[in-house]
């Protein structure tokens, strides 16, 4: 359900940040590409978890989508045509390869390399994420990122990729939310490939970890000129109540959801506090995985959505804590409380604790229940607000100090959302997964002209939403 409450805008404008700043949008290859099986593309974890029954919302699945494997040319167009300078998507693993010894898939190469040219040509800056959870079903049944056999077809992966398109591609994220692939898919069972074992997760989340830790160092011999990271999906976490139970459980999640990824790679190790909780859980770790994990990086990149409450809940789950309702609070579509202030704390925290050279944020959006009016057109004005008050938000952690160099908004199109299917629409644009029409929603329109500098910073005295939904002395659209 959709909440949402009466608030004042703030005052965001194009003029307000550096004129290096990189705006871009984000996709992801299971969620947009199709094309399933043409072209040497081989089963991935994704395509076997939506066979079951009963674990996609919508009984949906990745297998047409957006057909942007046939579209890209108009996708890129579209993304061109907003003004950003940057473009982030991801590279299916099964398109690369169809087996643990098997040669790279030519096909699968050239795609993607007739789509890093087509960015180039539009002048998007191209942003590769290896890793958006699409793993090859094949290395699944081998065990999958349990095993540590995974981590070395990654670094292959890894290489054969980046050396194919290195010399176009100088910006890499290394996996896409690690946090996700783990707990997940091997903790709650929500994600592919489905499994619900706790100890397993935390496993995982190492491997993962490491497999990082051993393709940087592959991605910078093959790409010199490479700028490299990977990308969090990182929370503002907070006690239920002021109770000393509750501010303890909060301190450990915190330590689960977020010191477990940013204090490895930081070169500080995983946290003790959750470490000595874990127990007989922790992960099995080899001499060197901690200096690999621990690899130079060049930019953290912060995927961010809401903020959690956390109490202590003896016996509920493996570390006594579960989360806490927000009440009544702004919702998106999603169910996500809408807290733009979390995003500056949450990156205020992170340059002050661990001090990146450079914040990208990777991922911000959200899903609203969209409606085609009577002329086609979708006046998503909440999703429009939803951006105003997060570049807002973005604005005010870099006044404090903050390193963010860039935004990628989540996502230029609707998509397969993962166990959501169909059901759940982020995209600034509409797509008709029956027709695959496009159609640029108003929350498009708004970050068009506010990349184009039509938005103009906003008076004090007249900053609030008029009602015809238009931010009256700030969105002046062409």
């Amino acid at each position: 359900m959709t909440t949402s409450l009466q608030h004042a805008l703030p005052s965001v404008a194009r003029s307000d940040f550096n004129n290096d700043f990189l705006w871009g949008t984000a996709t992801s290859a299971y969620q947009i590409e199709g094309a399933a099986s043409l072209d040497g593309r081989v089963e991935s974890i994704w395509d076997r978890f939506c066979s079951m029954p009963g674990v996609i919302r919508d009984g949906s699945n990745g297998a047409v989508s957006c057909d942007h494997y046939h579209h890209w040319p108009e996708d890129l167009d579209i993304a061109s045509s907003l003004g950003s300078n940057a473009y982030r998507f991801s590279i299916s693993w099964p398109r690369i390869f169809s087996g643990p010894d098997a040669e790279p898939n030519a096909e699968g190469l050239a795609f993607y390399s007739r789509l890093v040219d087509g960015m180039l040509a539009r002048g998007l800056q191209p942003w590769a994420t290896l890793y958006h959870w699409d793993l090859p079903q094949y290395l699944q049944d081998q065990g999958g990122w349990n095993s540590r056999d995974t981590v070395h077809a990654f670094v292959r992966f890894a290489d054969v990729v980046s050396r194919h398109l290195g010399d176009r591609v100088k910006h890499w994220i290394t996996h896409n939310e690690p946090w996700c692939t783990a707990m997940l898919g091997h903790a709650d069972g929500i994600h592919a490939p489905g499994i619900k074992d706790f100890k397993m997760a935390i496993q995982v989340c190492h491997h993962v970890l490491l497999s990082h830790g051993l393709a940087t160092p592959v991605i910078r011999a093959n790409v010199p000129d490479s700028r490299i990271g990977l990308a969090l999906n990182l929370h503002p976490i907070s006690a239920a109540t002021d109770k000393a139970e509750d501010q303890t459980a909060a301190d450990l999640y915190d330590g689960l959801r977020n010191r477990w990824y940013l204090d490895p790679l930081y070169g500080r190790g995983y946290p003790t506090d959750v470490w000595n909780a874990l127990a007989d859980l922790a992960p099995a770790v080899k001499a060197g995985d901690m200096a690999a994990i621990a690899v130079s990086t060049d930019f953290l990149g912060v995927n961010f959505y809401f903020p959690e409450r956390i109490e202590h809940a003896p016996g509920v789950s493996a570390l006594n804590l579960r989360l806490v309702d927000a009440g009544d609070v702004e919702r998106t579509a999603f169910g996500w409380e809408v807290a733009p202030a979390g995003m500056t704390t949450l990156l205020k925290r992170i340059q002050d604790d661990y001090a990146p050279a450079a914040i990208y944020i990777t991922e911000n959006g959200a899903t609203y229940d969209d409606v085609l009016d009577a002329q086609g057109e979708i006046q998503d004005v909440q999703r429009r607000d939803y951006l105003i008050r997060h570049l807002a938000a973005i604005k005010e952690a870099i006044r404090l100090g903050c390193q963010v160099r860039g935004y990628f908004l989540w996502s230029l199109l609707d998509n397969f959302e993962w166990a959501e299917g169909c059901s759940r629409r982020f995209g600034i644009i509409h797509v008709d997964f029956v027709t695959q029409r496009r159609t640029l929603k108003l929350s498009g329109k708004w970050y068009r002209d506010f990349l184009a500098g039509r938005v103009l910073p906003a008076a004090p005295d007249v900053n609030t939403a008029g009602a015809a939904g238009v931010v009256k002395g700030e969105y002046l659209s062409a």
